[in-house]
């Protein structure tokens, strides 16, 4: 295999079954029918190997990386299924930090081909069936499982783990998921199976209520990761973090109640060496300290006002790159923006990548200093440019912002 058959075959993977269609409709295929047959035209790998699934509007990234360094610090050969990528596709697919096998890759794609006509399976059911095909392959101990969209219909929820967690509930995907915070919150609930322990990270009472009684009545063990008192850190940025390491916290008791062999050692030293552990990347990530550079892949009102908050926070005068896809509420983003700022807005290059254009009357309306590009590489270059060595820069918005922005200049910081 070639690096350009490579290339060729996971083109034909996104072009064959693309997350969402050119023309902004939903392809989101409700029913878990199609992935029930696809693993079962595999020989049902997901049910040979122990899991765990993670699932929640934001962190559930993080939470997933964070306990996957802990295993490996405990000496677990471990998998770890996250979406979406940043630069490379294989990103999605890792064991022990490492991604995975293009050749795998590349083989498995030429068996996707020949299918029976009855499985017509979207892009994430492809990607779904891959990991849990590799990581029984690969023989690993476990493997973390990060819900895709949503949790009831989302093709993980094929799997039985060992233990969920949902991390938190906000308004995200409202064209699928539904409206209010009570439907989304319940659609997340739906990876809560029988007698199957589920860990709660969200501080709303009624998100919580939801989870709780879906968890009864599931004869689910329910834990509150949000009770525990922690002072442990992570070398994941983001005061938002904190959050997510209690989730992670709660997760590891369950996994003791069932052997697991955990030590505090390893939880310490697993939160503090993630990026080291499983190549982590995007989540107040610091690009470069002269001038400070920070990209987030914050890209809902809930994530980017946190991450927002830490960035006023930040006494300096900043420059602030960002994009948005078709189907964010832009005009909600205007009203909670970082102060203090400059603005560069670019249109992320994916079909589903809105041009700065199409909400300028929004930019006109929040009475921005701001700028227009057609990439994120314009935009960032641009502030670069403008930006002095006590000033900032950040890039977001969006996982596709900063995939773009990473591949672009990555190699070329290091």
């Amino acid at each position: 295999m070639t690096i350009e058959q490579y290339q060729e075959a996971v083109e034909w993977l996104f072009v064959q079954a693309p997350n969402y269609q050119i023309d902004g409709q939903k392809a989101y295929k409700p029913g878990l029918d199609n992935i029930i047959r696809l693993c079962d035209f595999f020989g049902n790998p997901q049910e040979k190997i122990k899991s765990i699934h993670i699932g929640g509007t934001n962190g559930k990234g993080s939470s997933s990386n964070m306990l996957a360094s802990v295993l490996q610090e405990s000496g677990y050969k471990t998998g770890l299924y996250n979406s979406p990528h940043l630069i490379d596709f294989t990103e999605r697919i890792k064991i022990n930090g490492e991604n995975c096998d293009k050749e795998f890759v590349y083989h498995f794609i030429q068996r996707l081909k020949d299918l029976p006509e009855d499985i017509q399976p979207s892009f994430f059911e492809f990607t779904t069936i891959m990991a849990f095909e590799y990581f029984y392959q690969q023989n690993v101990d476990i493997a973390i499982i990060e819900v895709g969209l949503g949790g009831r219909l989302d093709s993980t929820n094929i799997i039985r783990p060992l233990v969920s967690a949902i991390t938190n509930v906000q308004l995200d995907h409202q064209n699928i998921l539904g409206d209010t915070l009570e439907e989304i919150a319940g659609e997340k609930a739906g990876i809560i199976k029988y007698n199957i322990p589920v860990i709660s990270g969200d501080e709303n009472e009624v998100v919580k209520n939801i989870i709780k009684k879906k968890a009864e009545k599931e004869n689910a063990a329910f834990v509150d990761a949000t009770s525990l008192k922690t002072d442990l850190k992570s070398d994941l940025k983001g005061n938002y973090q904190e959050k997510n390491i209690k989730v992670v916290l709660a997760l590891i008791e369950e996994l003791k109640k069932l052997n697991f062999n955990i030590s505090d050692t390893n939880i310490e030293k697993g939160l503090l060496h993630v990026h080291e552990n499983t190549g982590f990347i995007g989540r107040w990530f610091e690009f470069s300290k002269t001038p400070l550079t920070i990209c987030d892949t914050g890209h809902n009102q809930a994530g980017l006002e946190y991450v927002f908050e830490q960035l006023n926070s930040i006494k300096k005068h900043k420059h602030v790159v960002l994009g948005f896809v078709n189907d964010k509420k832009i005009d909600e983003v205007m009203k909670i923006l970082p102060e203090n700022s400059e603005f560069y807005f670019a249109k992320p290059s994916i079909h589903r990548g809105r041009h700065p254009e199409d909400y300028e009357n929004l930019l006109v309306e929040a009475k921005i200093s701001y700028k227009i590009f057609d990439s994120v590489q314009e935009a960032y270059l641009s502030a670069k440019e403008q930006c002095t060595n006590e000033e900032m820069i950040f890039i977001g918005g969006s996982n596709f912002v900063v995939g773009e922005f990473l591949e672009k200049n990555l190699e070329i910081s290091e």
